[in-house]
């Protein structure tokens, strides 16, 4: 935050002011924006006569976001409003729907694009990201630009989509006018500083220059009334945990009941509820014994507080997740030729990493390590997403989850998701967890009742498919709606089997198909069921049907998109180039969505 040279403000008034503001907390310069737009509107003679700051209003500038689950899409609007309000001429564009004839006229661009998977784009982005990386792309002398990166450490390629923007924009001959950030899991306060950033930047080499001051000021908004959410997420209540899977089951998945009374938020179906968990004391007793650490040490906590290293671990950061980054941060501490090699080795590091938590890199390569350094070493507990599986027209006041409890051994050592086993082990019934909603844009039913819905969900993929079909019931929708469903075994994993026969006999969802894998010598999954029932699933994208797949990244969304593809070549009669196109246009209507992790 800094005032700008242009302002209307004299140099010593300009000195103090950029000595001050970098000092103020957020709730400081909230208070303090709220108290000038009230001296303001009534006619205090010390704001009166103060002359705005020259707004920059002829400067154009185009938001380019890609987003998977939201997120980018969060940020760019937020970036539309900063960026109005200080005078620029803004708009918002998703890579999915950008015209790349306007590419070559862009002038100001900041780009906010996420990264997913084995460091790609998200869906949507693909083809626009395809182009800006090929032989097409026009060049781009004489514009502007900045990235914003999204990603999470635990990946090997951290922000790739957005570091491949920011060369190649470059490369095209654009200008930087703020240096790209990458931003893990907590990206608010990062993207924050960015935006500033870039808008002063932006301002400072495209501004005209300041008007003659008229003695009159736009008021600032007034400080807005505290709100549940991501920055202060809200204490719901658990009303209930009911155990999913029939006694004999592999499996462990729960459906919880959650209490949003009080709380102003809200979601629709294809949402999802961030919950913020607390690490075991089982996990914590096992990293401080690994470190040879002293559990009452004093340590700093991600907000600047300080606390014992016991109670600071328990609430605040991330002490399981071993990732490349964290390996590497470590290793400039141990100086150890042996990490050193595995670093080195993509091979070696994947194996390394496999199935180890940070315990297992105390233990096997210990350095005498401080409490303050490790703790600098660790990130800020991340929320953890899920599916919502319940409806607001259904259940008001309320949200459900639908969870498998993740549990393993390995390395001589019983293992434990942190979020998943939080809520199956050590909420209580009546106690409280913090969570909030966050909007899914690109998980949504048609804005048709009347247009069919096919939804692919095996295991707890098909959480947002109850959200759907509760949504439709409750609004009396006409339109048909199939599920395909996947798990083990019918007899002990087919979740919410009851709800969704009692659909089936009302009429509400027309069809179900189910692949149990176990039940039979040959394993059998939902995209084989998809290919059987092919002619049905490709008429019914002819009438118009949307297209909606859930759960797991790796293996099963692929070979769905496989199945999808399949059923183009087999009853449209397409070549295997044409169905694809078929498949990529689907994606590109937003008739084919996908929520995968």
């Amino acid at each position: 935050m800094k005032i700008p040279s242009h302002a209307p403000f004299s140099e010593p008034q300009r000195t103090s002011l950029n000595q001050i503001l970098p000092t103020l907390t957020d709730p400081q310069v909230t208070w303090l924006s709220g108290f000038l737009a009230g001296a303001q509107s009534s006619g205090c003679e010390s704001t009166a006569a103060t002359p705005a700051a020259a707004a920059p209003s002829s400067i154009p500038l185009t938001i380019i976001y890609g987003t998977e689950s939201g997120n980018a899409e969060e940020l760019a609007a937020q970036a539309k409003k900063a960026a109005a309000a200080k005078g620029f001429k803004p708009k918002t564009v998703d890579m999915g729907d950008y015209k790349t004839a306007d590419f070559a006229k862009e002038k100001n661009l900041l780009v906010i694009c996420s990264t997913w998977g084995d460091g790609e784009p998200p869906d949507r982005a693909v083809p626009f990201y395809e182009f800006v990386m090929g032989d097409k792309a026009p060049k781009l002398e004489g514009a502007r630009f900045s990235v914003l990166a999204l990603g999470d450490t635990a990946y090997e390629k951290f922000c790739q989509t957005g570091k491949d923007f920011d060369t190649r924009l470059e490369k095209l001959g654009a200008k930087r006018f703020h240096p790209r950030t990458d931003c893990d899991l907590d990206y608010e306060g990062p993207f924050q500083k960015w935006l500033d950033g870039a808008l002063q930047g932006l301002s400072e080499v495209a501004a005209p220059p300041a008007p003659a001051a008229n003695g009159s000021a736009v008021a600032a908004p007034a400080a807005p009334a505290i709100e549940y959410g991501k920055k202060n997420p809200f204490p719901s209540e658990l009303l209930e945990r009911v155990l999913l899977n029939g006694r004999g089951s592999l499996k462990e998945t729960i459906h919880l009941e959650m209490s949003l009374a009080g709380s102003g938020l809200t979601y629709d179906a294809g949402d999802a509820l961030a919950v913020i968990p607390s690490n075991c004391e089982a996990d914590v007793s096992h990293v401080i014994e690994s470190g040879k650490f002293k559990a009452d040490d004093t340590v700093a906590a991600p907000d600047g507080s300080e606390g014992p290293l016991s109670e600071v671990l328990t609430q605040f950061y991330d002490i399981t997740g071993l990732t490349k980054n964290i390996v590497k941060k470590y290793n400039e501490l141990a100086k150890n030729s042996e990490l050193e090699a595995i670093l080195g080795d993509k091979e070696k590091l994947q194996s390394y990493l496999w199935g180890r938590q940070i315990c297992d890199l105390l233990a096997d390569y210990p350095i005498g390590l401080s409490a303050k350094d490790f703790v600098g070493l660790l990130r800020k507990m991340p929320p953890r997403l899920y599916s919502i599986a319940s409806s607001m027209k259904a259940h008001p006041d309320e949200v459900h989850l639908t969870v498998a409890a993740v549990r393993y051994d390995a390395f001589g050592r019983k293992r434990k998701g942190v979020a998943s086993t939080f809520l199956a082990d050590r909420v209580a019934i009546g106690e409280t967890l913090p969570v909030y909603t966050h909007h899914n844009k690109n998980f949504k039913l048609p804005g048709s009742s009347d247009t069919p819905i096919i939804m692919v969900g095996p295991g707890t993929g098909v959480a947002p498919f109850r959200s759907f079909v509760e949504d439709r019931a409750a609004d009396g929708a006409k339109g048909k709606n199939w599920l395909f469903f996947g798990d083990q075994r019918f007899s002990y994993d087919f979740l919410y089997q009851l709800e969704w026969q009692d659909y089936l006999k009302d009429g509400i969802l027309t069809k179900l198909n189910t692949a149990f894998s176990r039940d039979q010598p040959e394993k059998v999954y939902v995209q084989q069921r998809l290919v059987e029932e092919g002619k049905d699933v490709y008429a019914w994208l002819q009438e118009g049907a949307h297209f909606y797949v859930c759960g797991d990244a790796s293996r099963m969304a692929h070979d769905v998109n496989e199945a999808l593809i399949t059923i183009h070549e087999q009853h449209g009669g397409l070549s295997r180039d044409a169905a694809e196109a078929a498949v990529k246009q689907l994606q590109k209507d937003k008739r084919y969505q996908r929520d995968v992790y």
